[in-house]
């Protein structure tokens, strides 16, 4: 992906090519004659989220702004520095299964196991746009890109500053700073964050600092441009612990004696080298050089009957990748752009964990080194044969390589021979009318295992879970002021591989967190309103089933049974509405149905939540704002819970809390 804002194409309506996407909030508009293929004109699935959207919610972790987003469950766990992550197409956030490419201007940014540590090192200050691109079918990332992908673009170039200040409940306190500089061929952008706050329940104070930096230089002719960027994170926080249930539905707010001395560290950085430019007159080139270092030591109890464990993560992840993009004038086509990248990433991780008590160790129960070396390489083709067909085909290989060292058992085992990963894939969309599109695309991405499940620690050898999905859909303006689009899809996972947690403090085997075939399914109903200039509107609606047709042979009882956490809907809807010249409202609201807590679906389903977002912002002088946001505006009460191994916890979502903020542009 390309550093600059997510780009809103508008073409004339006699040369309007099949497009799926959808836009919420004003994105950055911009040409795409050159560079990497813009996401919202290849794929099919496709939701960008611009700044209004992102920029004036008030959100203690940044994954709380895919709240808005269609199609996406957040999962929060609010643990300390584990605090929640987002999942989409039937998958949870449980971390059994991580299966979104997260990715921060273009640079991958999960950890090994697919976790997202990296996305709380960007506050919305910082934030351009969010590009979403759901389904099986976009080729340019393997690992962790098993059901869709999301690119966090952050601000670039411009003059602009802006400084918040946030006071609000449960000792919340704020400040945003973020600066732009822009002279010549220079560009300069500086952020810098401070959140502390004592949070909702007891014991689950938290302090977080983030600082970045991009310095970039474009040539005079505009045909080659460098970059740097960098970005540093760190949280120190208590983590409140996981209640029973009778414990949080009658003292919601308590954290439990045995978590009395729990809580976490976390630091991320990110080093990352940007070169783009024209080798030749419709022939671009891009590159990137990244660095990823990801720390994290945590002491948790999750149940009365468990002991204490101190978990430590160290991993260090180097990757490159270049992309070359031709656009060569055809007479066969309207339109051909021929698209190959090469992408390669190398991993150092350790793991350890003791059992403790009180934080004080007293036996050590994991002492993991591995590596994990990932290589991968796609070629892509965009085909306009008429002005109103777009013909996408791709092919996507990766090769894995690494080893595991178990420095406690002294032993040393190989990665899985997964072998060459195929990924074949094609997207059609055709444009019947200039309001009207019909779209559908079929892929396989692939899936192995995470820490010691990627590894051959027994005699058998594990081979990819594929999974094959598949979308049909139709996007459409029934009115001048609405877009639409409603979509069905399936994804199916040839032998679905899940982590064993062991959150008691039991050892991890490996290779014992087989699920068996699965198959999730859903349909998609998207609303943006444009309803008058100062009136915007969303509406967003999905039905899904994550379901088990073959289960694992040590599972029989979960055949036809549905995979835990994960609900069978989610809704998310809001409005943005300028009053007057200087006051503007927003009200928002997401929800989602219970799910089963385990995999044979015997416990009772639980999870669901319907929550309300209330928001204003006044502009005082054209420098300075203040907003006030109302988030749990009923004060709903409602659970996050899981069940592992015969232990379940639940940990109560935040009441009702406000926030002002005074805003100053500079």
């Amino acid at each position: 992906m390309g550093l600059p804002a997510a780009a809103e194409q508008h073409p004339s309506p006699h040369d309007a090519p099949a497009d799926a996407a959808l836009s919420l909030g004003t994105v950055q508009v911009q040409a795409a004659s050159t560079g990497p293929l813009p996401v919202r004109g290849v794929f099919s699935s496709v939701d960008v989220l611009g700044a209004p959207i992102v920029q004036d919610q008030h959100v203690d972790h940044s994954w709380e702004l895919f709240s808005r987003a269609p199609g996406v469950q957040v999962t929060p766990f609010r643990q300390g520095t584990d605090a929640g992550r987002f999942s989409m197409r039937g998958f949870n956030g449980e971390g059994r299964v991580n299966a979104v490419k997260l990715l921060i201007d273009g640079i991958p940014s999960n950890d090994n196991a697919g976790g997202m540590p990296y996305l709380d090192a960007v506050f919305p200050i910082d934030i351009e746009a969010i590009e979403i691109v759901r389904g099986t079918n976009d080729p340019r990332y393997g690992l962790h890109n098993i059901a869709g992908n999301a690119n966090v673009v952050t601000r670039t170039g411009g003059n602009e500053g802006r400084a918040t200040a946030t006071l609000g409940s449960f000792g919340t306190r704020e400040v945003q700073i973020a600066k732009g500089i822009e002279s010549g061929n220079w560009s300069q952008n500086y952020s810098l964050a401070w959140r502390d706050g004592d949070g909702w329940r007891d014991h689950a104070d938290a302090t977080q600092h983030a600082l970045s930096g991009k310095w970039f230089y474009t040539a005079d002719d505009g045909r080659w441009r460098a970059g740097l960027s960098a970005r540093a994170y760190r949280n120190r926080a208590l983590e409140s612990g996981y209640l029973t249930w009778e414990a949080a539905q009658a003292a919601p707010r308590s954290s439990p004696s045995w978590s009395a001395s729990d809580r976490s560290e976390r630091d991320t950085t990110q080093l990352a080298l940007y070169l783009d430019g024209e080798l030749a007159e419709r022939l671009s080139w891009s590159t990137r050089l990244y660095r990823n270092q990801y720390e994290n030591q945590r002491w948790v109890r999750f149940s009365q009957a468990g002991v204490q464990q101190e978990r430590g993560n160290d991993e260090t992840h180097r990757g490159a990748s270049t992309t070359l993009t031709w656009r060569p004038r055809v007479a066969w086509a309207h339109e051909f752009t021929l698209e190959g990248g090469l992408d390669a990433q190398w991993q150092d991780n350790a793991a350890q964990r003791w059992r403790t008590a009180e934080r004080v160790r007293t036996s050590q129960i994991r002492d993991w080194n591995f590596d994990l070396d990932t290589r991968g390489a796609y070629l892509q083709a965009v085909i306009r044969p008429v002005a109103a067909l777009r013909i996408v085909p791709a092919l996507r290989v990766d090769r894995i390589s690494g080893s595991f060292d178990n420095l406690q058992a002294g032993t040393t085992a190989p990665v899985h021979d997964y072998g060459t990963i195929r990924q074949p894939k094609i997207s059609v969309a055709y444009a019947v009318r200039d309001d009207l599109s019909v779209y559908g695309n079929w892929g396989r991405t692939f899936q192995i295992g995470a820490g010691i499940d990627a590894y051959r620690t027994q005699a058998r050898n594990l081979s990819p879970s594929i999974n094959d999905g598949w979308e049909a859909g139709v996007k459409f303006r029934p009115l001048p002021w609405l877009d639409a689009r409603v979509a069905y899809w399936e994804q199916r996972a040839s032998g679905e591989v899940a982590r064993v947690l062991g959150v008691d403090g039991l050892p991890d085997p490996g290779g014992l967190g087989n699920v068996g075939r699965t198959r999730r399914r859903g349909h998609d109903l998207q609303l943006n309103a444009h309803m008058a200039p100062q009136l915007t509107g969303w509406l967003a609606w999905s039905r899904q089933r994550a379901g088990i047709v073959t289960p694992d042979p040590g599972a029989p009882q979960t055949a036809g049974k549905e995979v835990e956490n994960v609900p069978r809907h989610l809704l998310t809807a809001g409005a943005l509405y300028r009053a007057t010249d200087r006051l503007r409202l927003s009200v928002s609201a997401n929800a989602q149905g219970d799910y089963w807590l385990d995999r044979a679906n015997t416990l009772p389903r639980t999870g669901g939540f319907a929550l309300l977002n209330l928001g204003a912002q006044w502009q005082l002088t054209p420098a300075v704002d203040v907003g006030l946001q109302v988030n749990n505006a009923t004060d709903r009460r409602y659970v996050y819970a899981w069940y592992d191994s015969g232990s379940s916890g639940y940990s109560p979502g935040d009441g009702r809390s406000l926030a002002l903020t005074v805003g100053w542009k500079f």
